[in-house]
């Protein structure tokens, strides 16, 4: 296997999706550790402000791309992270067949370019692909209780053959592939509009609109910070060796949306009345990760508590909002890059 090493050099890492809520803090991370950053970003969910006050950084570079269409860097890459999907149900829904090809030919597309530079790979999974689980909390070797024929399955089923496909080209010897299976991050940058449940209880607490739970809200949830996760993230790629298996990174901190609703209404004094809608297709009842193996081969585990977290959105989402001056808008659908367009590239 090639594999391109460094030690104690800069590293010169891609990240796809690095303008999006997660991947602009890694973006942040890691130019902080001194390494040189090539960002790839079609800007169909991720967002030019989140990346620009690194727009004049000496190690930052921004590529405006389709990882759905073939490319390659033209300069030595020692690291892919794939942070490059639409993340949320309404963002992942509104155009299922890119969705479904961005996890597989978009990643197939990334490992090539790894391979082709000898570049360790990072592919982020999600706790979705466990569905909605019969097992609690949820560890790496649980199959999962999932339908491949539902409106969720464009985003699950295209995470699980992304994470086939990496560990098909680990057990080949092409690629560095590791695999990590985000559960609910949450934290500054997050889009108003995304449609996930924390962003959704803030930006309707703040605006001052009844704060909508689907179901009955004893559905439960696992909340982990941006920072805890970007931690994660680095941690997994750097280890040596290749764990070989996939690995969960979240906070196992379990608690309903009923909870999280009234955290929500006791911090922002401007909650409205909470008001409860019928439950979406396919949504899970419990989840939870088993953080074991973070803990063993990454000595890793969370650090930052929900309630000190989720003031620290509420305070972002505050200030963001007001810069905007009106209140933000539902989720749309959107409509993908013509693949075939020639996208501009900027230093």
């Amino acid at each position: 296997m090639l594999q391109r090493v460094r030690d104690g050099k800069t590293k010169t890492i891609l990240v796809a999706g690095g303008a999006g809520f997660v991947g602009s803090h890694l973006c942040d991370s890691l130019l902080l550790r001194g390494n040189r950053v090539i960002c790839v970003d079609s800007f169909l969910t991720g967002s030019k402000a989140n990346v620009r006050p690194l727009e004049n950084h000496p190690n930052f570079r921004l590529i405006e791309k389709d990882i759905c269409g073939l490319f390659d860097i033209d300069e030595p890459v020692d690291q892919v992270y794939n942070l490059a999907c639409a993340a949320s149900p309404p963002q992942y829904q509104a155009d299922p067949m890119h969705t479904m090809m961005t996890c597989v030919t978009g990643t197939a597309n990334l490992l090539s370019i790894a391979e082709r530079h000898g570049a360790s790979f990072l592919q982020a999974s999600t706790s979705e692909v466990y569905g909605d689980p019969e097992e609690h909390p949820q560890r790496e070797d649980y199959r999962g209780n999932v339908s491949c024929t539902g409106p969720r399955a464009c985003y699950d089923e295209g995470k699980r053959a992304a994470e086939a496909l990496c560990f098909d080209m680990l057990r080949a010897g092409r690629t560095d592939a590791r695999v990590v299976r985000i559960f609910n991050t949450y934290g500054p940058r997050m889009q108003p509009n995304d449609g996930r449940i924390v962003s959704n209880l803030l930006v309707q607490a703040i605006s001052g609109s009844p704060l909508t739970i689907y179901g009955s809200g004893e559905q439960t949830r696992s909340f982990c910070f941006v920072t805890d996760l970007v931690a994660g993230l680095m941690a997994l790629m750097d280890v040596d060796p290749n764990p070989g298996v996939p690995v969960n990174i979240g906070n196992p901190g379990e608690f309903t949306i009923n909870e999280l609703a009234e955290m929500v209404v006791a911090m922002v004094p401007t909650a409205s009345e909470i008001v409860y809608r019928p439950l979406p297709m396919d949504d899970p009842q419990r989840r939870r990760p088993d953080i074991s193996r973070a803990q063993q081969l990454l000595g890793w585990e969370p650090k930052i508590a929900l309630a000190e977290g989720l003031q620290q959105t509420a305070d972002w989402f505050i200030s963001a909002l007001a810069e905007r001056g009106s209140r933000p808008k539902t989720v749309r659908a959107q409509q993908r890059p013509d693949l075939t367009k020639e996208l501009s590239i900027g230093a």
